[in-house]
């Protein structure tokens, strides 16, 4: 597991440090303090800044624009990133640069994002599309991605800038591929306040159907509603579904004889869809949950709080998650005292976070209850 994430010159952040990492880390702290970057952090530096995660943040937070592409004689309309919102205060330059820096099992590895400038244009990849006419769309700045491992492996790839601030992921090849010896990376599951899209819930369940975690899924949504007995995906018209529809699954209730589209039962129902899919084809990696809460009333916490203990004991996964919730973190404490878990098992943490601060503000597993005891404002 991930024991301490140190991170610069990222998002709102100059410097900032997460120690002390458990098997569950809820992030907690004023609107705008940086809570969802450090879980992007997290993301980005348990993937090697993985390219695929990255375009999948800045869509998230619309980042990103349309633009108009000349291609030999065809005009392609093409996604492009704005990158420079990466970097603390959305300053991008030649000068420019994010590390991060985290120690996982006694392992140490160091990202960095950085810069190059003049570079030649034979050196750049192209794909199998039509070369541009001219490279004109082409920045002199070239982006470099630079993975250190236990200060012995040190790999370095490339890749180019548009228009100085604007990255082009699906029209630049990127000759990057994740260290394969990496003691580090990891696989994770990054959930948004709107929760994942249909297609990716779906291709999450046909990897559990059958299995014993089907059923694992069935008991978490019964906490929800206790007549659940069965859940089954449909595919028709999928492609027609927009990110925040909820459709794709139905569920057989005790009570009627016809299932009924999973949509209908709320958002509660949905999100922990969502999260329990998301946990059982994550094992050994990370989960990162931006709102956890979102969606729940606050007398499920406990057992939402429950499950996810348990999975990710059962199944070796981390979790990240943030809140604004009271109900949210004082289930935790509950779950603390049910389960006995002490401060010596370094399992769950609280983490306030202040971007003014250099550092997370510990809670561990006593502080919690303590705090939930006497009604201390921890958020």
């Amino acid at each position: 597991m991930l024991q301490s994430l140190k991170i610069e010159n990222f998002r709102c952040f100059r410097s900032f440090e997460l120690n002390n990492l458990g098997r569950i880390n809820l992030l907690v702290g004023k609107n705008n303090s940086g809570k969802t970057s450090l879980l992007e952090a997290v993301q980005l530096f348990s993937s090697q800044f993985d390219l695929k995660s990255l375009a999948q943040l800045m869509s998230s937070r619309g980042e990103y624009l349309w633009e108009n592409i000349k291609y030999s004689s065809d005009i392609i309309p093409v996604k492009t990133y704005e990158i420079e919102h990466l970097f603390y205060q959305h300053n991008l330059s030649a000068e420019s640069q994010i590390k991060m820096m985290g120690i996982d099992n006694g392992s140490q590895g160091e990202l960095k994002i950085l810069f190059e400038e003049n570079f030649e244009a034979t050196n750049y990849t192209r794909t199998s599309r039509p070369e541009p006419i001219s490279i004109d769309d082409i920045s002199e700045l070239e982006l470099i991605i630079q993975w250190t491992e236990d200060n012995i492996n040190s790999n370095v790839f490339k890749k180019f800038l548009v228009k100085k601030e604007k990255l082009i992921l699906d029209q630049l090849r990127l000759e990057y591929k994740r260290i394969a010896k990496s003691k580090l990376a990891k696989i994770g599951v990054f959930i948004f306040p709107y929760s994942i899209d249909i297609s990716t819930l779906n291709t999450l369940f046909d990897k559990i159907v059958l299995t014993s975690d089907e059923q694992l899924v069935i008991n978490a949504l019964k906490i929800l509603e206790p007549t659940i007995e069965r859940i089954a995906s449909v595919r028709q018209n999928q492609e027609n579904f927009r990110t925040g529809e909820k459709g794709g699954f139905l569920v057989k209730l005790s009570e009627r004889q016809k299932p009924i589209p999973i949509g209908s039962m709320g958002d509660g129902i949905w999100r922990m869809l969502a999260l329990v899919l998301a946990m059982v084809n994550v094992e050994g990696g990370i989960l990162l949950v931006d709102e956890i809460d979102s969606g729940l009333h606050y007398t499920t916490m406990y057992d939402m709080w429950k499950i996810i203990w348990h999975t990710a004991k059962k199944l070796n996964i981390q979790v990240f998650a943030t809140t604004h919730n009271s109900d949210c973190w004082t289930s935790l404490a509950n779950l603390i005292c049910d389960e006995k878990i002490s401060e010596k098992d370094q399992e769950i943490r609280i983490h306030h976070i202040d971007k003014n601060k250099e550092a997370s503000i510990l809670f561990d597993e006593s502080e919690i209850v303590i705090a939930a005891q006497r009604g201390i404002e921890i958020r």
